[in-house]
């Protein structure tokens, strides 16, 4: 297979002349450069004094308008001036009612008893295959206040280990347990009778 030489080939050709008997040599690139700069000794120089031109006449122009403002009147200064005695009305008594009858004032509302129930509940969190991770969930639910067990058992399907919460007497204990695990990503609770 024949090898390519891929460095060269986006070049174009460069064809070199031969030095003949009545061309000049060739120069180099350096020295063509140096050749087809523009001349630029002068042209900072000419750059400064237009900067140094535009800046007087500005200054000019801000010096001749200065005397042509229009003079306006200030309507604030034109008004008559308030005498400066300062006479206020007097406030009028003001007489609240609630702050005499708030304090004698009461709402009677009828709460029906809550009915005390035999049973009692539980609260099922998550089951795992291995108690490491039961005690894991086990800790998270403890940073929240709450007390949790692991049971551990051996059914058809192998050994599980439990994490519950309980027994709470009324449901409403065991649904304000719920809510405050919702708060760390726990929603995995489940309310159950008791029947260990």
């Amino acid at each position: 297979m024949a090898q390519r030489d891929y460095v060269s080939r986006g070049r174009s050709p460069q064809k070199k002349k031969p030095a003949g008997k009545g061309r000049k040599p060739a120069r180099s690139a350096q020295s063509n450069a140096q050749s087809n700069a523009p001349v630029s000794g002068k042209l900072p120089i000419v750059r400064l004094v237009g900067v140094f031109a535009l800046v007087i006449g500005f200054g000019a122009f801000l010096w001749s308008i200065k005397d042509n403002v229009e003079d306006d009147v200030d309507t604030q200064a034109s008004r008559p001036v308030a005498p400066t005695e300062e006479t206020l009305p007097e406030l009028p008594e003001e007489e609240w009612e609630y702050i005499k009858t708030l304090p004698g004032y009461e709402v009677e509302v009828e709460v029906k008893e809550q009915e005390k129930s035999d049973k009692r509940y539980l609260m099922q969190c998550a089951s795992f295959r291995t108690r490491a991770q039961a005690e894991e969930m086990k800790a998270k639910i403890a940073f929240q206040g709450l007390e949790a067990l692991i049971r551990h058992s051996t059914g058809s399907n192998g050994d599980w280990f439990r994490v519950i919460l309980g027994p709470y007497d009324s449901k409403r204990d065991a649904e304000k347990a719920k809510h405050s695990l919702r708060k760390v990503n726990i929603a995995t609770c489940q309310i159950w009778y008791w029947n260990l």
